[in-house]
């Protein structure tokens, strides 16, 4: 009698929750190699030495470095733009207020994983693709920012160029206060937050 096709659970968890656990393991080993060590050492062999998965497994997730490696950026992506909309949203209040809890959500998963920030702004040429995900993540970050900054009064109107270059340039100079906080780590993410708060809204009245 010919067995059936069913998947067997084991230890209560299913083969496809199996899958997706493995697949988790295998990106956060990628998360810790990357910001440890920077891009270049990040291998497929090293990944399943870390992760202590054999090679069928990864691929049965991925195509090949690249691919793991944009799945990796991808999970950041997602990550430090949920940061940013889930604090505003939970926050309410005036704009200045829900930018203040944006911003302090951002800081505040970066202080707990500092790999993401050299994830996100490592040199990423030789990954195809890689560049284009890293030019979306900042333009989604700035998509945030557009919608905080547009309604500060000292703001240019609503759907004015300038408001989108001056999102832009809060997310560039934000990055960089970033990275020097992240090595110096003077300021509470709070404290950080305040004062990228007042740039912002100075390079609003600027505007």
């Amino acid at each position: 009698m010919a067995r059936s096709g069913v998947v067997r659970d084991y230890g209560g968890v299913s083969a496809d929750d199996r899958r997706e656990e493995r697949r988790l393991k295998l990106i956060a080993v990628g998360r810790q190699m990357w910001g440890r060590a920077g891009i270049a050492d990040i291998t497929v062999r090293g990944i399943c030495k870390e992760s202590g998965l054999v090679y069928r497994y990864f691929y049965e997730h991925f195509a090949n470095r690249d691919a793991f490696i944009r799945a990796v950026a991808d999970q950041v992506r997602d990550e430090m733009v949920a940061a940013l909309v889930d604090a505003s949203s939970a926050a309410g209040g005036p704009v200045d207020q829900r930018l203040r809890a944006a911003l302090t959500g951002y800081l505040t998963t970066l202080d707990a994983d500092p790999a993401i920030f050299r994830i996100l702004t490592s040199d990423v040429s030789g990954i195809a693709g890689l560049a284009d995900r890293h030019r979306e993540t900042l333009d989604l970050i700035a998509d945030v920012m557009v919608a905080h900054v547009a309604e500060l009064p000292e703001a240019p109107a609503a759907g004015d160029a300038d408001t989108y270059r001056i999102a832009r340039f809060v997310v560039g100079g934000v990055n960089r206060l970033i990275e020097a906080w992240l090595a110096e780590r003077d300021l509470m993410p709070s404290e950080l937050a305040d004062v990228c708060v007042r740039l912002s809204m100075a390079a609003a009245s600027a505007g």
